[in-house]
């Protein structure tokens, strides 16, 4: 797979910053880090932990993206499905679904948004 550009990079930051802000109060701020065509995402909480989230893997798009969802029992990342039951998604998708899980509040599994294929 290729290696995003850094546009892409700079789109995915963006759009996950507000997502975080506009949804996800609990969050101080994300980390993403790079290896390859993987983004690591992990949330900064309040008090100055550092939480991880997810991996996204870019597959030449910037609004389509893999997901793997951190496991904390394993210390690694598993390839996952998003509530809509795809296994890729946008990145707000995939930060809706990690921050469900790891800050308690599953509604966007509840009310998943439809589709986008």
């Amino acid at each position: 797979m290729a290696k995003p550009p850094e546009s892409t990079k700079t789109s995915l930051r963006q759009r996950l910053v507000a997502r975080a802000a506009e949804r996800w109060p609990q969050l101080a701020g994300l980390t993403i880090r790079w290896h390859g065509e993987f983004a690591y995402v992990a949330g900064q909480l309040p008090g100055g932990n550092t939480l991880p989230l997810m991996r996204l893997r870019y597959a030449e798009s910037a609004t389509t993206w893999g997901f793997a969802i951190y496991r904390a029992s394993h210390d690694d990342y598993e390839k996952s499905v998003l509530p809509s039951g795809h296994p890729a998604g946008t990145p707000q998708e995939a930060l809706d679904c990690a921050c469900g899980l790891y800050l308690g509040d599953a509604t966007d599994w509840l009310n998943p948004p439809p589709p986008t294929n």
